[in-house]
């Protein structure tokens, strides 16, 4: 017999939590030149799966096409990577992991990246995972985001700016709540894996959808 899953915190219920801590800005390095490009694929290539999350600075006129991603973060249970991808050695860098099937990503919202990453990072996103595939599969029936997610295990308010997510992300100097904004958005996923008890060998990548 097949029983619900256990309801999602309100609003209000969410309000009410304590803060999700998150990283610190010691705990994430910012990759935005060659010699750090390199550091960080050697530190991310000895892990077989991350969070991982894109930012793009956001577009207000009509028809107006985006030019991001233009941070693009990894993150493991204790540590955070943030590429900018206007150079283009962290730009190659950034679009090698993304394009790994042997480094399994976790997210959420990650469908509306594809056409993003394809056309600024020239490659097809592999080895995918996006969490809220993992909630319908366990009974969800609504879109699970990350604030849910991080209410619903650790029965905290995980905060998201709007001042940081419509913030100019195309910059070539992240500001410091930049910086924190994007490395916990995939740190944030990395953790409700952990949390789930996930296998990442077990994992089932799910294509990004158009």
């Amino acid at each position: 017999m097949n029983t619900a899953p256990p309801p999602l915190p309100t609003r209000e219920e969410i309000a009410a939590f304590d803060v999700f801590p998150g990283l610190t800005l010691q705990d994430i390095d910012v990759v935005a030149t060659a010699i750090q490009a390199e550091k960080a694929l050697a530190e991310l290539g000895a892990l077989n799966v991350v969070g991982f999350d894109t930012e793009s600075k956001p577009t207000f006129l009509k028809n107006e096409i985006s030019t991001g991603p233009h941070t693009v973060q990894f993150a493991s249970l204790e540590r955070a990577w943030v590429f900018q991808v206007h150079d283009p050695v962290c730009r190659a860098a950034a679009a090698h992991l993304i394009a790994s099937s042997a480094l399994v990503k976790v997210g959420f919202g990650l469908a509306g990246d594809r056409t993003q990453i394809r056309r600024t990072l020239g490659v097809e996103p592999q080895g995918v995972v996006d969490l809220d595939t993992v909630f319908k599969r366990r009974g969800y029936r609504d879109a699970v985001g990350v604030k849910s997610a991080i209410a619903l295990l650790f029965g905290q308010q995980f905060v998201k700016s709007r001042k940081q997510s419509t913030s100019n992300w195309a910059t070539h100097r992240l500001s410091e709540g930049q910086v924190r904004y994007a490395a916990n958005d995939a740190y944030a996923a990395m953790r409700v894996m952990d949390r789930l008890g996930l296998d990442a060998a077990r994992l089932v990548p799910m294509p990004l959808s158009s």
